[in-house]
This record gives C-alpha cells, sequence and structure tokens, in this order.
C-alpha cells in the first residue's frame, strides 16, 4: 500500500463520515416532528418502547443520535426513565440496518437486475436527483430531500473508495498479523470501543470494518469481537449529551451504557467458551460485508432478548449509581447542545414556557386574592413569581434566537417564531399582576375601601381575568384550539365590562359613594386586568395562527372576529355570563 492509497483512504473516510452526518440531520429535519408526536405519545409498554426505538433509528440512522433524544427528553420530562430503556434497547438493533444497506456494496453478478442493486449503480442517479432538488427547489423539505440522497449518495461514494484503497493490504504481511491479534476476543472489543468513541458512530465504524473486509484478511473471529466493542463505543454520545442534564437524564445515559456493557461481556465469555471449546470454522474464514451486516444485527437481537426482561433491574441500578442524594436537584432549564436536534429543543423551550406561563397564572392568582385579602407573604411571593417570568423571558429569547440561526424546518421556523411572541405576552401578565398586587398593598396601606356594588362588580371582572387566563395556559400547554377560539370572544366582553365599570364608578363618585383616591386604584385595576386579557388573546392566536400556518395575527382575529359565527355564539354566552350582571 502506497502514500496515494493512504490518502485515498483518509478521503474515502472523510467522505463516508461526512456523507453519514449531512444524510442522519436531513433525515432528522425531515422527519422530526413525527418523531417527536411519536416519541411524545410513548407508553410504558415494552415492546412498544422497543418498537418506537428500533423505527426512529432506522429512520435517521444513528443509534447515538436517537439516545442524545431520549437523555434530551428525560431531562425535560417528558419521557420517564422506564420508557427510555425500552426505546434506547429498541436504537441499538434500529442502527444495524446501515451495516445492511452498506452490505449492498459486496453484490457481485453479471445479471442485470441483480447489479441494479449494487450502490454504484444506482447512486449516481440519487446524487443527480438530489442536487436537482437542492440547487432549485424553494421549498426546505424538497431541499432536505436533496440533502438526503445526496448525504447518502457521498457516503456510497466514500465507502467504495475506501474498499478501493485497502485492497492491497490483502498482500501485506503486517495487515495479516494486525488482524490476528483481533482475533483476541479482548482486544478485538477494545478496539471496536475505541475506535466507535472516537467518531461516534457505530453505524460508521461497522462501515469502516466492512470496507477494511475486501480485503479478505478480516475473518469472522475477528470481525464479531469488534462489532461487540462497537456497541460500547457507541455509549460516548449520551454520556457527553447528559453533562449538566439532571439526574434523570444521566441515569438514562447510563443505562444505554450498563445495557452495552452487560450484553457485550454477557456474548464475548459465550464467543470465547465457543472459540476454545468448538473452534467452529467459521470464525476462520473471511467475512464478506454482508456477513459482517448479519453478525452485527444479532449481536443487537441477542442483547436485546437478553436485557429487555431485565429493564427494571437496570433501573434499579441507575437509580443505585446516580442516587437522589439528600440535597434538592438542580435542574438545567435550557440545554444548548439541544439546538443540534432542533424539534427537541423547540419542545424544550416550549416546556420551559409552559413554566413561565404557569408562574404568570399564579402570580395573577395571588394579585387577585390580594385585593381582598392582602397579606405581605403573598405580595412577596408574587414579586418572586414576576422576576422568575423575567428571567425565563431572557434564558427563552436568547435560546430561540440561537435556535433560529441555525438551518431548521419551516415548522420548526414557525413554532420557534410563536414562541418568541408569547414569552412577552406571558412576562407582561407577569408585570401586570405585580401591578395589581400593588394597588393591592396600596388600598391596605392607606386603608382604602371600595362600595359593595364596586366590589360585587369586580368580582365579576376577576373572575373573567381568571377565566381567560386558564383558556389561554391550556389552548397553550395542549395545542387546544377549542379554547384558543373561546379566548377573543372573551377579550371583547372584558373590554366592555371594563367600560361599564369604568362608567359605574364615575356615576359613584359624582354620587359621593367613592373617594377619588379609592378611585385611582380603581381605574389602575380596571387598566391591569384589562390589559391581560389583551396578552391572553395574543397567546391564543399565536396558537390559532400557527395551526393555520399564518403569523399575521390581526388578520387572523379580524377574520375571527368578522365571519365566524361560533365567535358570536360564544360572545353572547360570555356577555349573559358576565355583563348582564352589571
Amino acid at each position: 500500500m502506497d502514500v496515494f492509497n493512504a490518502l485515498s483512504l483518509v478521503g474515502g473516510l472523510c467522505l463516508f463520515l461526512f456523507g453519514m452526518s449531512v444524510m442522519g440531520q436531513a433525515l432528522e429535519r425531515r422527519a422530526g416532528n413525527k418523531l417527536q408526536s411519536l416519541l411524545g405519545k410513548l407508553t410504558t409498554g415494552k415492546f412498544i418502547g422497543l418498537l418506537t426505538g428500533l423505527g426512529v433509528t432506522a429512520v435517521i440512522q444513528s443509534s447515538s443520535a436517537t439516545t442524545v433524544m431520549v437523555v434530551g427528553f428525560v431531562n425535560s420530562g417528558l419521557m420517564s426513565l422506564s420508557q427510555s430503556i425500552n426505546v434506547i434497547m429498541g436504537a441499538n438493533i434500529g442502527t444495524t440496518v446501515t451495516s445492511w444497506i452498506l452490505s449492498l456494496g459486496g453484490i457481485d453478478s453479471g445479471n442485470m437486475f441483480v447489479k441494479l442493486l449494487k450502490p454504484t449503480s444506482f447512486t449516481p442517479i440519487l446524487a443527480l436527483l438530489g442536487i436537482i432538488w437542492y440547487m432549485f427547489a424553494k421549498s426546505s423539505k424538497k431541499k432536505d430531500n436533496g440533502m438526503i440522497l445526496l448525504g447518502f449518495a457521498v457516503l456510497m461514494f466514500g465507502m467504495d473508495t475506501m474498499s478501493a484503497s485497502v485492497k492491497g493490504l490483502a498482500d501485506v504481511p503486517a495487515f495479516q498479523q494486525l488482524f490476528l491479534l483481533f482475533e483476541n476476543p479482548l482486544l478485538g472489543m477494545l478496539v471496536g470501543a475505541v475506535l466507535t468513541a472516537i467518531i461516534q458512530s457505530s453505524s460508521a465504524s461497522v462501515g469502516i470494518l466492512q470496507a477494511l473486509a475486501v480485503t479478505g484478511q478480516v475473518s469472522y473471529g475477528a470481525a464479531i469481537p469488534i462489532i461487540m466493542g462497537q456497541n460500547i463505543g457507541t455509549c460516548i454520545t449520551a454520556i457527553l449529551s447528559s453533562f449538566g442534564a439532571n439526574k434523570n437524564a444521566k441515569r438514562a445515559a447510563l443505562v444505554h451504557l450498563s445495557f452495552n456493557v452487560i450484553g457485550t461481556i454477557v456474548w464475548l465469555v459465550v464467543f470465547w467458551i465457543v472459540k476454545a471449546v468448538f473452534a467452529p470454522a467459521l470464525f476462520n474464514q473471511a467475512a464478506s460485508l454482508f456477513g459482517i451486516a448479519v453478525c452485527h444485527s444479532i449481536f443487537n437481537v441477542l442483547c436485546t432478548s437478553l436485557m429487555l426482561p431485565l429493564s427494571s433491574f437496570l433501573e434499579k441500578l441507575v437509580y443505585h449509581l446516580v442516587p437522589e442524594g439528600k440535597a434538592p436537584e438542580t435542574y438545567a432549564e435550557l440545554d444548548e447542545r439541544l439546538i443540534a436536534t432542533p424539534f427537541l429543543a423547540i419542545e424544550r423551550a416550549k416546556s420551559v414556557t409552559v413554566e413561565m406561563a404557569r408562574c404568570a397564572q399564579e402570580a395573577l392568582t395571588l394579585s387577585l386574592d390580594s385585593i381582598s385579602n392582602y397579606s405581605p407573604e403573598a405580595d412577596e411571593k408574587i414579586k418572586a413569581l414576576e422576576e422568575k417570568t423575567d428571567h425565563y423571558e431572557d434564558i427563552l429569547g436568547t435560546y430561540l434566537v440561537k435556535l433560529c440561526e441555525q438551518r431548521i424546518s419551516e415548522s420548526d421556523n414557525a413554532q420557534a417564531a410563536m414562541l418568541l411572541k408569547v414569552i412577552g405576552d406571558f412576562e407582561r401578565i407577569g408585570d401586570h399582576a405585580a401591578h395589581l398586587a400593588k394597588s393591592a398593598a396600596e388600598l391596605k396601606t392607606k386603608e382604602l375601601s371600595f362600595s359593595a356594588a364596586a366590589c360585587q362588580e369586580l368580582a365579576y371582572l376577576t373572575q373573567a381575568a381568571q377565566e381567560i387566563m386558564g383558556l389561554a395556559l391550556k389552548a397553550f400547554e395542549e395545542n387546544d384550539l377549542t379554547a384558543a377560539n373561546q379566548v377573543e370572544p372573551l377579550e371583547q366582553v372584558i373590554d366592555r365590562l371594563k367600560e361599564h365599570l369604568r362608567t359605574h364608578h364615575i356615576l359613584r363618585l359624582q354620587q359621593g359613594g367613592c373617594s377619588i383616591e379609592a378611585g385611582f386604584i380603581w381605574a389602575d385595576l380596571l387598566a391591569n386586568l384589562e390589559r391581560v386579557s389583551d396578552h391572553c388573546s395574543n397567546v391564543a392566536g399565536g396558537i390559532i395562527d400557527l395551526t393555520h400556518h399564518d403569523m399575521n395575527i390581526h388578520e387572523a382575529l379580524r377574520h375571527i372576529k368578522s365571519e365566524s359565527p361560533l365567535f358570536k355564539e360564544q360572545y353572547a354566552a360570555f356577555a349573559e355570563k358576565y355583563l348582564a350582571k352589571v
């Protein structure tokens, strides 16, 4: 093997890894929302989780990526640890799909139809279609389709380049001796683990092994331990992704590591015994591309068959390795490493926004209670909640802007834009809750009070404000269009209710039933409650716009008010509930 062959090997490896990365990223973008929905609807059933992990990994061609997603879901509270175990096991089987695709390169036949199955026969066509889609299509989905085809073509070209460059090694004694060393199961396993940890992809390391197999010097006795070690090496990605995450996410990463280490040790011992006692002739035969794919699949299926019944044991083991501890756990709010998986980053950002919205709702409820039942403790809690919503707005805004700077799908971009809008509304609701609390404190400090009629009227308005906040939060948290469509009619009723209450206040003022000083506080209360309803309307409008793929909120709301019979019906119902009483 001369220097030019060595350069070809390095170049082929680079193209192979680049093609795999490009294809995987494009597949993630293309299938991201569907994967999110699939992973989000998991049940605790072992086989459903197993099949989910298998299917997702088969689609995105990377068990490491699937496991990182799972760690992210567990960190976000979107998936339990017990659910993640089954998905991780399925991912180990799903990753074998790549080796089967690469094994097509070993097809050798004079039959034309069989030759068409060989990647070198059809990848040029895929590359042509891919470059046309990527360069001339306007839709991001079609561009991603083009990237998938181009990535696959580059991957296969790199595989062919590697295979061609190493064929000369068949006559190199040193190379033959090297793979004789790897027939030591322990050494072969360590080599496979280290190589996979370096390139962070078991699919890629199996591909490299298949490329070397064309020399005819890689025996099954050497290939099988290397394949076993690759399963351990691929855990490095999940372990790295768990740094800075919460304890459950660390446990999910350890499940991946424990599953592969235990499975590998058990089957490596079995392999060693079989080799020593029976010395099968197969172990001395040269491994083929197809044979390596078969061994890869069989080993992963055997590991899963062994460990699936022991999933509860794995869960107890990682709880022992990462105990709860006495100190309260600090949870990472937003992990920037998730930006590499945009749909997961969006889901996490929405989860944190829900926490922000609940803080705003709690602050609003406490401030409304304070008007008639003020306490310094509640006042302090409202201030703390308002500061928390400010903090959430800062970190979410920064996170979402960084996410939008990446190349993300149209749907993810629309989700991010909607979240950037609503975090401002939830933050302002927290501010208005703090203003309401300030008015309540002023009433208490100055020993002012409203008349019985004013208190009854205010009770209707505060009840309406709490209802519209509940509807907006439900619409946002559950993507509930029914709740979203109720918000704007109620907001219009609150606007009219505010005007009625202001008019009644002026009449009471004229009749001496209310003091001027209390009247200023009354006006502040009405203004803040009306503005809370406006922000709730913005949130609901964002949900409606996102559903209709139109981020023009004002146009959407005009359409609802002017043309929707449902709007008129709901407006009448809310008017009967609140306006008829004042």
